[in-house]
C-alpha cells in the first residue's frame, strides 16, 4: 500500500552466467578480483546489496578494467537507489570495452532517466536501439522510454505552475505520510501513516505497521492527527483510505485479516454520530484471492474505483470498477479498458466530486519515468478520454504515488518525499492549474431535526437533475447527530428532497445552470415536519412559463415525488394551492393561481391518487410569505403548495 521504489535489474542474467561461466571467461586474470566478485553474487543473492557492494570495489580495486564487476556493481547501486554512482559504473564499463555488454546502454540510459537527465538518457537509447541482435521485448521498452524522453524534455521546457505547500507539524512527521482523502467541505483530512511497530510480533514480517488517522481544521488550519483507533485500525494494516464526500462512509484496505480473501482486501464502514461502525469486508466480486487496494467511491456512492491484479487485466496491476446494483449488492468488476490501463501497471484512482474526472498513477502511459499522475474525463456519450499527462513538475523522473483534489476543483494533495520533508513521504496541497482541474462543485452542507422537538433525524436525501428527473444521489443523515452534505455539480439545476416515514417531505432547488449561480456552498437546516393536519409544504420545483398554468415538464420530478408521498401516506387528504405575486391585476392573478393549482392537480390524479383525497383553489396575492418588496422576495411569492387537511 505505501509507494515502493522499482530497482530496474538490468544485468540479473549476468550474475546467473557469471555463476555457471569458467571462470577463465572472466575478463580478469586476478584470482582476488575473482574471489571478491563471487562473495558480492552470494550476498546479492541474500539481498544484502550493501555487503555486495563492498566485495564488488575490492575487485576492482584489483582490477579496474574488470567489466563485469563494474556492471554487475552498477546494478547493486541501483538496487541502493545511489544513482550517481549507478551512472558512473555504468560509464566506465562502456569506456573499457563498448561492445562486450550492449545493455549498458539501456541501464546506464534507465538510470540517468531516475535523475532527470533526460537528453543524455535519449542519446543512449537510441545507441542501444540500433544494437543489433537485441531482443525483442527490450527494443520495445527501449522504445516506450525513448518516448518517455522526449516527453519529459518538451515537459521540462513547458513547466506548469506547481508550489507545493507543506501541511505542517500536525500532519506531517519523521514518518511515511501518503494517501490523504478530504471531505467535500475541505474540513476533514484522512491519511496513512506508517509507524515503528510498538513490540514484536512474530506472525508479523515488517517492523513498521500502517494506520489511519484524521485530522480535523480548527480556523482554517489543520488539527493534529490523531490515530482513528479501533474498530478500524488493528495490529495489521490499514491504509489507502477513501472517505465519501459528505464523511459518513469509509472506504480502506486492510491486509492479512482472518476474514479476508487475499492478502489485502477493500473493507468499509459507517459512521454514527463521531464513531465508525466495525468494518465489514466488502467481499466478492470486488475482493478475490488476488490483490485489491487503493479504493476510490464516486460521489453519489454507487461505483467503486480500486486496483487489482486478477486475471483478465490488462497489465500487472489495473484500475477496475464495480456499481452497486439494484437490489444493493455490488456487481462485477470491470476493468476500465485500454484508454486508462495499459501493460504496465496503473494505481491510485481518485474519482473527483464532479463524478466526471478520473486522476490515477501509471506506468505505461508517456510521461516523465517511473509513475506519473494523469487525468481523464467521461464524455457525453459515456466514454473517458485519453489521460492527460499533469506535467512538470508535479511529475517528475520520480514516482507519485497519488492525487486528490477538493471539492470546489482548485486545490490539489499529494504526498512526497521531497528535500524538505521531515522524513521520507510528507503530504503538501497545492493550488492546481486551470485546465487539469476537474468540473466545478458546490455542496449542499446542515444538519436535519424534528421541527417540534429538535431531535437529530436520519433522513433519505435524493439530488435529481431537474431537466431529466434522473437521481443523481442519493445520501442519508447521520444517524446520530442528523449532519449531511450532498454535492452539486455545476451546470445543472437540482431538485432536492428529504423524505422519512411519518413525516411530510422536505423540498429544496438549486440553480447552477448559470455561471453567474455557481455558488460554492450552501449551508441549511432541514427542520421535517410530523404529519399533522394543518402543515403545508412549498413545493419548490414547480414551474410555469410566466403568466402561463401549463407545467413544464422540469415539474414531474417534484410531482412525481407528491405522488409517491400520497400513495405511501393513504389516509391523507390535501389541498393544493396556488400563489402569485402582487404584479398584475387581482382578477387576472386569482385565476392564474387557480389555474396553476388545478394544473398539478390534473397531474396527481393521472397518477393514479383519488381525486377525493385532494382539493384545488387558488389564492392570488393574497396570502404572502414575504412583502413583495423585491425580485426575490416576489419570486418566493410565485409558488404552489399542499396542505394536509385529513
Amino acid at each position: 500500500m505505501k509507494r515502493i521504489i522499482i530497482a530496474v535489474l538490468v544485468f540479473s542474467l549476468i550474475f546467473n552466467c557469471l555463476q555457471a561461466q569458467d571462470k577463465s571467461y572472466y575478463t580478469t586474470k586476478s584470482s582476488k578480483a575473482i574471489k571478491a566478485i563471487e562473495k558480492a553474487m552470494h550476498f546479492h543473492d541474500n539481498h544484502q546489496e550493501s555487503e555486495a557492494k563492498e566485495e564488488l570495489i575490492k575487485a576492482i580495486k584489483a582490477d579496474p578494467n574488470f567489466i563485469e564487476a563494474h556492471l554487475i556493481l552498477a546494478e547493486v547501486n541501483v538496487d541502493l537507489q545511489e544513482y550517481n554512482e549507478a551512472i558512473e559504473e555504468y560509464k566506465k564499463a562502456i569506456t573499457i570495452n563498448p561492445d562486450f555488454e550492449p545493455r549498458a546502454f539501456y541501464g546506464l540510459a534507465k538510470t540517468q532517466m531516475r535523475i532527470g537527465n533526460y537528453e543524455e538518457a535519449k542519446g543512449n537509447l537510441l545507441t542501444f536501439i540500433q544494437t543489433p541482435k537485441i531482443s525483442k521485448v527490450l527494443k520495445e521498452n527501449a522504445q516506450g522510454f525513448l518516448d518517455n524522453c522526449d516527453f519529459a524534455i518538451w515537459a521540462v521546457k513547458h513547466p506548469v505552475p506547481f508550489k507545493p505547500v507543506d501541511l505542517g507539524d500536525s500532519i506531517n512527521t519523521k514518518y511515511d505520510e501518503y494517501f490523504p482523502s478530504i471531505t467535500a467541505d475541505d474540513n476533514t483530512i484522512y491519511f496513512t501513516r506508517q509507524i515503528p511497530r510498538e513490540s514484536a510480533d512474530p506472525n508479523m514480517e515488517h517492523t513498521f505497521n500502517e494506520d489511519i488517522y484524521v485530522s480535523e481544521k480548527q480556523d482554517g488550519i489543520w488539527g493534529k492527527a490523531l490515530n482513528i483507533g479501533p474498530p478500524i485500525n488493528t495490529p495489521r494494516n490499514e491504509g489507502a483510505v477513501c472517505i465519501s464526500a459528505d464523511g459518513q462512509t469509509m472506504l480502506f484496505v486492510g491486509c492479512d485479516r482472518e476474514d479476508g480473501y487475499g492478502s489485502c482486501d477493500i473493507y468499509i464502514s459507517k459512521k454514527f454520530g463521531n464513531n465508525w461502525a466495525k468494518p465489514v469486508n466488502i467481499g466478492p466480486p470486488i475482493n478475490t484471492k488476488w490483490g485489491e487496494s487503493q479504493p476510490s467511491i464516486s460521489p453519489d456512492g454507487k461505483t467503486i474505483y480500486f486496483i487489482s491484479d486478477r486475471p483478465g487485466g490488462i497489465g500487472g496491476y489495473d484500475i477496475w470498477k464495480s456499481t452497486i446494483q439494484a437490489d444493493g449488492r455490488w456487481g462485477n468488476a470491470v476493468n476500465m479498458g485500454p484508454k486508462i490501463n495499459t501493460p504496465k501497471n496503473e494505481g491510485a484512482p481518485f474519482i473527483h466530486s464532479d463524478n466526471q474526472t478520473l486522476y490515477f498513477v501509471s506506468k505505461g502511459h508517456v510521461g516523465m519515468g517511473g509513475y506519473d499522475i494523469f487525468v481523464s474525463r467521461l464524455d457525453a456519450k459515456g466514454e473517458w478520454s485519453e489521460p492527460v499527462n499533469l506535467g512538470y513538475p508535479i511529475n517528475s523522473a520520480d514516482d507519485e504515488t497519488s492525487i486528490i483534489v477538493d471539492a470546489k476543483g482548485t486545490t490539489a494533495y499529494i504526498s512526497s518525499d521531497r528535500k524538505d520533508s521531515r522524513g521520507g513521504l510528507d503530504i503538501y496541497s497545492f493550488e492546481l492549474y486551470p485546465d487539469a482541474r476537474p468540473y466545478k462543485v458546490s455542496y449542499v452542507k446542515g444538519k436535519v431535526f424534528d421541527k417540534e422537538t429538535n431531535k437529530p433525524l436520519e433522513v433519505h436525501f435524493e439530488l435529481l437533475d431537474v431537466a431529466s428527473s434522473k437521481i443523481i444521489m442519493e445520501a442519508y443523515s447521520n444517524k446520530i447527530s442528523g449532519d449531511f452534505l450532498v454535492c452539486l455539480p455545476a451546470g445543472k439545476e437540482y431538485a432536492l428532497h428529504a423524505s422519512k416515514d411519518g413525516y411530510l417531505f422536505y423540498s429544496e432547488s438549486f440553480d447552477l445552470k448559470s455561471t453567474t449561480n455557481k455558488i460554492d456552498s450552501v449551508k441549511m437546516n432541514v427542520p421535517m415536519q410530523p404529519i399533522k393536519i394543518g402543515e403545508r409544504v412549498i413545493l419548490k420545483n414547480i414551474f410555469f412559463e410566466t403568466n402561463k398554468y401549463d407545467l413544464k415538464d422540469e415539474s414531474k420530478a417534484e410531482l412525481q415525488k407528491l405522488i409517491s408521498f400520497l400513495t405511501t401516506n393513504k389516509s391523507i387528504h390535501i389541498e393544493i394551492s396556488g400563489h402569485t405575486d402582487n404584479v398584475g391585476g387581482k382578477e387576472l392573478n386569482q385565476i392564474l393561481s387557480e389555474n396553476r393549482a388545478k394544473s398539478v392537480y390534473n397531474f396527481i390524479i393521472a397518477g393514479g391518487i383519488d381525486a377525493s383525497r385532494m382539493s384545488y383553489k387558488g389564492y392570488g396575492d393574497t396570502q404572502p410569505i414575504v412583502p413583495n418588496d423585491s425580485d426575490e422576495h416576489r419570486a418566493m411569492n410565485r409558488r404552489t403548495e399542499f396542505k394536509i387537511v385529513q
